[in-house]
């Protein structure tokens, strides 16, 4: 990881390079994001075909993204078994979705508290709020239209996230967006195209996937920005509390209440998921993408790595 003198002048354009190469200018990419939003934003409430039924015979998540996929315990389920899992697991990860919105809400507020409130930048950065405002609400929309319970993350968890919430610097809150962001946009791309999943649960991630596009840009192009201006210890901190979410991320992507809700066995339902092979490589082929990035501009390096690695999101 390189660094370019920044420039020393409010009037000169900043000159910053890390292994990827030169950055952009922050107010041209916030520009080009806007128009992107301007012209490729939904509203959920009227996009969306709410009062058609659900269709019978079709699944609420592609079966192959079912965490239990290809297990044993799989192989004995029923075929409506087997879809009523995928029903319970999209409430689980929309639940997820929002509770994870609800803090990259809180993390984007803090980062554009002291800039300019007239730069393109934070003009963004409240575009992406509304955003994100509307996904949370479209989620809940789909968990009552799927008529699956909430499932909330575990106490522990909703506290720890109290505390990075209240401790994460601006690297750090970058870092945990773009974990939460891309492992789920890597599902979501293979699901609204996918025809044997429900039209209503389609049109939510193809939603999802167009508008989240433009906030991986916004919080890649940052978190480069970030690491290679922020000091050595914020670096650092950067790549620890990456590390712990992940691990924490990985626990909570499916609330095992699921399996208990369509009359499995939670503990050998929980067993069979960590030993599965599939779901290990499903896992990682989400998170690929986004580790080779952190890899390259230098998050994925000492304790944080191996938090990483326990995670099971890399290899």
């Amino acid at each position: 990881m390189t660094t370019v003198t920044t420039a020393t002048t409010a009037t000169e354009p900043e000159a910053l390079r890390d292994a990827l190469g030169l950055l952009k200018d922050r107010e041209q990419v916030a520009e080009r994001l806007l128009d992107s939003s301007a012209k490729h934003s939904f509203d959920p409430d009227t996009e969306l075909d709410w009062d058609a039924p659900l269709e019978e015979g079709k699944w609420f998540w592609p079966p192959e993204l079912v965490s239990l996929y290809d297990t044993p315990l799989w192989k004995k389920m029923s075929e409506e078994q087997r879809m009523e899992l995928s029903r319970h697991e999209a409430a689980s990860l929309a639940s997820l979705g929002i509770w994870f919105e609800i803090i990259l809400m809180q993390l984007l507020v803090r980062h554009i508290y002291d800039k300019s409130v007239t730069s393109a930048h934070v003009r963004y950065a409240l575009t992406e709020i509304a955003d994100e405002c509307r996904h949370s609400k479209m989620f809940a929309r789909m968990i009552q239209k799927g008529e699956a319970p909430a499932y909330p993350v575990s106490r522990l968890n909703h506290n720890l996230a109290r505390v990075l919430k209240t401790v994460s610097t601006t690297p750090g809150s970058f870092a945990c967006t773009l974990l939460g962001e891309e492992i789920l946009d890597w599902m979501q791309r293979l699901t609204f195209p996918d025809e044997r999943v429900q039209t209503i649960v389609r049109g939510v991630t193809r939603i999802h996937v167009v508008e989240e596009a433009r906030h991986v840009r916004y919080a890649r192009e940052e978190l480069r920005r970030q690491m290679v201006t922020a000091p050595r210890w914020e670096q650092e901190l950067t790549r620890i509390s990456c590390g712990e979410a992940a691990r924490v991320f990985s626990i909570a992507f499916v609330n095992p209440q699921v399996y208990t809700n369509v009359g499995l066995d939670r503990r050998e339902a929980v067993a069979q998921v960590k030993a599965s092979g599939h779901r290990r490589e499903v896992m990682q082929s989400g998170a690929g993408r986004l580790t080779e990035f952190l890899d390259d501009i230098g998050v994925l390096r000492g304790v944080g790595r191996k938090l990483w690695k326990s995670s099971g999101l890399l290899a």
